[in-house]
């Protein structure tokens, strides 16, 4: 599916909407919706009785191969949500790859009326790339792949 095909606003939820069909084929859990049941959520902590802590909310995984979705639009682009899904991420038990959708380039309507644009997928992929290249921040992931849309 090209996001031209996509209804209305290109939010985070249209684009994993969209994905979905594929996704649950492919055997992911994908978030369905905003209430608790619809989430995804994953352990990072555990305590007594071996009853997780501390969870993460994802858009998807693939729990047999160790795959973590996650799919960002507006805030995304504005609000550094790449950093925290990359940390969040990494915490997360048994996760072995991150699949981080962010938009070529979000155009953003300022209340002033003026309008701007920010460039999600490239501020993503030099910040990844950043992260392996110093190689101080060592991540757990086998492999990052970082999808423009």
């Amino acid at each position: 599916m090209r996001t031209e095909d996509l209804q209305g606003p290109l939010t985070s939820d249209a684009v994993l909407a969209a994905l979905s069909p594929g996704l649950h084929e492919l055997g992911y859990t994908v978030e369905t919706g905003k209430t608790a049941a619809s989430k995804v959520r994953r352990p990072v902590l555990f305590g007594e009785g071996g009853s997780p802590t501390v969870t993460y909310e994802v858009d998807g995984v693939h729990d047999d191969l160790g795959i973590v979705l996650e799919v960002e639009a507006g805030r995304g682009a504005r609000g550094n949500a790449a950093y925290r899904d990359v940390i969040r991420a990494s915490l997360i038990v048994d996760v072995r790859f991150l699949v981080l959708l962010m938009p070529v380039v979000y155009r953003i309507n300022m209340t002033s009326g003026r309008k701007t644009q920010v460039a999600a997928y490239r501020e993503a992929r030099d910040m990844l790339e950043a992260i392996y290249a110093s190689r101080r921040l060592p991540l757990p992931f086998e492999g990052v792949l970082l999808v423009g849309y």
